[in-house]
């Protein structure tokens, strides 16, 4: 069977150990160098940069995210092992680990670190299809006579290369398309390394849940089981027609993800239709300043990505789930578009003011879209907020100092609620 060294890249047979250097670090599967479709995850991403910044916190669990009355942005392993999880409030999160070291995020500096993971796919090959900061499928197709070596190498040296020259760690999954890529990248995180095969496909799906398929949450989730669909052996039995009388177009993509058929090309150039970032609370909520202070939160977060990218959106939407898992949206269409924090905040929170209903609320979601190149944003401001534009420049001059002396070189009160 076909097998790879992750220490040295040394290809060989099967065996428990390297022959050339020893190292029980082996991955092997019938079809490794055969197959071509990847997806690769960062560990921990934005904790992981605060622990290779900082050296003195390798050994201590990090939680990166706002004050008490924040919540969880990402935290590392080691707080993991001890429940803390993301979009967990703070106040939770620190009653399981108290000796946790809580960071605010810095939104800049993980764009600028994603960047440079990004060149390094660059490297390997042109069709590459960002999902996240940290996060991407590839398609080694054809790359074999480029680099001499099979894609299970070369994303094998992706991996090694991450963590050498910029002291980062990642995980990848290999298959023979993006949702069995995408699984198998989360199989054995920290730093792993899983293939799904053709010809074990089936094997591998058979009893797993479908809240494994991405896009799958709790409210598809609950609709699926509502209709006794639980893992893939339910959905298998379902007839293709049933499917989708009965679920739409999703019950297309079912009926075909339950035989794990996946035809979507990784497109390097598919179009980005927004950016948002939202937080399920684990406890639903009525809190106006609660949610007021989530709002800025998720508008700093969905700036950040925006500014990454270098692009503005010209409407600004705000989401909110109650606890039976119904939504409520509100958005509002922009005179120009806009990558500020300040201004997507602004026209969220007056959104948020436009809800009667008193909750309680289970999630709150902040995006934009209509997106744009961002040459056009934050020009002239609002007619009715003449201090508008001069808010986007003082953000911008924010932006450089924070990317030179960090994040909390200048902190917004508001950001602490």
């Amino acid at each position: 069977m076909p097998a790879l060294c992750r220490d040295c890249l040394t290809p060989f047979d099967t065996g428990a150990r390297c022959p050339a250097c020893r190292s029980p670090r082996v991955l092997s599967h019938p079809e490794l160098f055969r197959l071509s479709i990847a997806h690769m995850d960062c560990d921990a991403f934005y904790a992981s940069v605060e622990k290779r910044d900082n050296p003195d916190l390798r050994d201590k669990p990090v939680i990166v995210g706002g004050a008490h009355r924040g919540v969880v942005s990402t935290c590392c392993y080691l707080a993991r092992i001890r429940g803390v999880r993301s979009a967990m409030p703070m106040f939770q999160a620190l009653r399981l680990c108290p000796e946790a070291v809580v960071i605010k995020p810095r939104g800049s500096h993980y764009a600028a670190v994603s960047k440079q993971i990004r060149a390094l796919m660059d490297d390997l090959t042109p069709v590459i299809e960002p999902l996240s900061l940290d996060e991407a499928f590839l398609d080694l197709t054809g790359t074999e006579r480029l680099h001499h070596a099979p894609p299970a190498v070369m994303l094998a040296r992706l991996l090694k290369r991450m963590e050498d020259e910029l002291g980062l760690t990642g995980s990848v999954g290999l298959s023979h398309n993006k949702f069995l890529a995408k699984v198998a990248s989360d199989l054995d995180k920290p730093r792993g390394f899983s293939v799904i095969g053709k010809g074990d496909t089936a094997a591998f799906l058979k009893g797993k849940p479908v809240r494994m398929i991405w896009g799958v949450g709790l409210a598809t989730q609950t609709t699926l089981e509502s209709a006794g669909i639980r893992t893939f052996d339910d959905l298998e039995r379902w007839d293709r027609k049933d499917l989708t009388a009965r679920f739409g177009a999703i019950g297309d993509r079912l009926w075909h993800l339950a035989r794990g058929v996946d035809h979507r090309r990784v497109n390097p150039n598919e179009p980005m239709r927004s950016i948002s970032a939202e937080t399920t609370f684990d406890e639903d909520t009525s809190d106006r300043d609660l949610l007021d202070g989530h709002v800025w939160r998720l508008a700093e977060r969905v700036a950040d990505r925006a500014k990454a990218k270098d692009l503005a959106g010209r409407t600004v939407t705000l989401k909110l789930k109650r606890a039976d898992f119904t939504a409520i949206t509100r958005r509002h269409t922009l005179r120009e578009p806009t990558q500020t924090a300040d201004r997507i905040y602004r026209e969220g929170a007056d959104l948020l003011g436009q809800v009667r209903e008193p909750g309680p609320f289970r999630l709150i979601g902040v995006g934009i879209s209509d997106l744009t190149d961002d040459r056009a944003a934050d020009l002239t401001g609002d007619l009715l907020d003449p201090q508008a534009a001069r808010r986007a420049g003082a953000e911008r001059a924010t932006d450089a100092i924070r990317a030179r002396f960090g994040k909390d070189a200048i902190v917004k009160g508001r950001s602490l609620r």
